[in-house]
């Protein structure tokens, strides 16, 4: 079949859309930039990582800064993985993050020697890096196994691993892929014949205590170590290195925000090994928030009180806990429901938007254009099976950003194929007769594609596009990972803590979130064929 498309018509169409997708864009920037900031006074940015230790210190740095007054503070929490902080840290999306000394010898400078912070912070010098404000602990990487199966087979140390290949190893997805994780352990201990199965920090301790692993890593500081009975295996070789926990910073931070950085400072030394396993205890089992654990330890540093008596009290468990049903009723109408919602809705609305700008311009070229539409469709296909992690690493790594661009422009990638799909298909539904009674009344191509064709295909395009928004906000929830925030923070925290409610906290405004989106497309369809009726 041939259709009577003018190359001006197409060339004039494809314009007005490229022009479309530009306002769109440069509108995403401006309102992105105007909501993270509120003032012209730029906020410290404080960053944390993906698991309960990194939640609690950036809790204690963000707010030791906020209890003096001196400058405005904002918390990202649970990021994600070194590498985005790191690409997060040196493009100043944030200011500093907690660390580790092992994690910054290895991960950052890539040396598998022992530095001392002297030579570290020589080395993270040319890249515009310091590390300092040593916080009092070491939270080095161990491998621990259930008592039962160390009884049974005499496992002691690391080294008896390779005695026992049948072992089913449980580890998180960073530490298989760093190399002071398993890599670099399996070559030092000769492990190459066990295959570790790739598993959430957070929920490798359940895994464990329902006998569906053996083995596990963790850290020095983790409250579950004692509370599960497990047992931590030598390292005879030393192979982990020291990880005395700091503040991995910009090296204009100090100079920027000279006030609350004398405050910063004051924390050096004040977190014991001790301590931090009990803050962590109280996060994890007693199931207290992370900003109020951090609210009570700084507290009792306030107060001058002991640190035995601290932890004394961290062994309490809140008596304002509750019911099951009543936590999870409280953490879903949180504080943080409007924030997360405004978040979450912000991010859907306008991947969306310029899906529909974007895709429905491309379904009428794949239409018309069979051979330019099948290498649209096979690369918005292709988008489709990159995992969302991965894409937005890479966007991390493109644009040298994090938080709500390349969130969005992840969204807008994944919701553009259901859209150009509808709209192809709904062209094409349009019989031949109906084109060319168009073309009889004398008709424009622009006139017949506005006038007939898109109106006639309006069911199918809206099918399309309730597809994206429906898939949109469930995949909003990982914007959480790359600090723009929506119900995603709720699930990364859940994970961290191996939280049922907070996980549902997340997890269930979600899935609503998507009914009612359903619902509305449902309602605006019924109402625009009672008018076209």
């Amino acid at each position: 079949m041939t259709h009577a498309w003018s190359p001006v018509a197409l060339r004039s169409m494809l314009k007005l859309g490229a022009w479309l997708g530009r306002l769109g864009c440069l509108g995403v920037l401006l309102l992105a930039q105007a909501l993270t900031q509120v003032s012209l006074a730029q906020p410290l940015v404080v960053g944390s990582k993906r698991f309960t230790e990194s939640y609690i210190l950036g809790e204690i740095v963000s707010q030791t800064v906020t209890a003096a007054g001196h400058d405005r503070v904002v918390l990202k929490s649970g990021m994600g993985n070194t590498g985005i902080l790191l690409s997060a840290l040196r493009s100043g999306e944030i200011d500093l993050y907690p660390e580790y000394t092992g994690t910054i010898t290895r991960e950052i400078l890539k040396t598998e020697q022992a530095l001392p912070l002297s030579e570290i912070n020589a080395r993270l010098l040319p890249i515009g890096l310091q590390a300092g404000v040593l916080l009092g602990f070491d939270n080095s990487y161990v491998l621990a196994v259930r008592r039962d199966v160390a009884e049974k087979l005499q496992l002691r140390s690391i080294s008896d691993l390779a005695k026992h290949p049948s072992l089913v190893l449980g580890l998180s997805h960073e530490f298989i892929g760093r190399s002071d994780g398993w890599k670099g352990l399996a070559n030092r201990y000769q492990l190459s014949k066990l295959s570790p199965k790739g598993l959430d920090h957070g929920l490798a301790y359940e895994a464990i205590r329902a006998r569906q692993i053996d083995v596990m890593d963790a850290y020095g500081t983790d409250s579950k170590l004692l509370r599960e009975g497990l047992v931590v295996l030598q390292d005879e070789l030393n192979f982990f290195p020291t990880y005395d926990a700091l503040l991995l910073y910009r090296l204009d931070v100090p100079a920027k925000f000279p006030a609350s950085w004398k405050v910063i400072s004051a924390l050096q030394n004040t977190i014991s090994q001790q301590t931090m396993r009990e803050l962590n205890s109280r996060a994890e089992i007693d199931g207290q928030p992370f900003a109020v654990v951090a609210h009570d330890f700084l507290q009792r540093q306030a107060q001058g009180e002991k640190k035995d008596q601290a932890v004394l009290n961290g062994n309490v468990e809140s008596s304002a806990r509750g019911s099951t049903l009543k936590n999870f009723i409280d953490t879903l109408l949180g504080p943080d429901f409007l924030r997360l919602s405004a978040q979450h809705l912000f991010l859907v609305f306008v991947s969306l938007l310029l899906a529909i700008v974007v895709g429905i311009p491309l379904g009428v070229l794949s239409f018309y254009r069979p051979k330019t539409g099948q290498i649209v469709l096979s690369v918005t296909n292709v988008i489709q099976t990159i995992p969302s992690l991965a894409l937005l690493a890479f966007l991390i790594t493109l644009f040298g950003l994090i938080g709500t661009i390349p969130a969005i422009v992840a969204l807008f990638l994944y919701a553009l194929l259901p859209i150009i799909q509808s709209t192809h298909a709904g062209l094409s539904e349009i019989s031949h007769s109906m084109r060319q009674a168009a073309k009889a009344l004398g008709l424009s191509a622009r006139d017949q594609l506005c006038l007939i064709e898109l109106p006639l295909a309006r069911t199918m395009i809206l099918s399309g596009i309730k597809v994206s928004a429906v898939l949109s906000v469930g995949t909003a929830t990982i914007a959480a990972f790359v600090g723009a925030g929506g119900f995603g923070e709720r699930i990364a925290q859940g994970l961290a803590l191996n939280n049922t409610s907070m996980l549902l906290a997340g997890a269930i405004p979600s899935a609503v979130l998507a009914l009612l989106m359903q619902y509305v497309f449902y309602v605006f369809e019924r109402r625009l064929n009672r008018r076209t009726s």
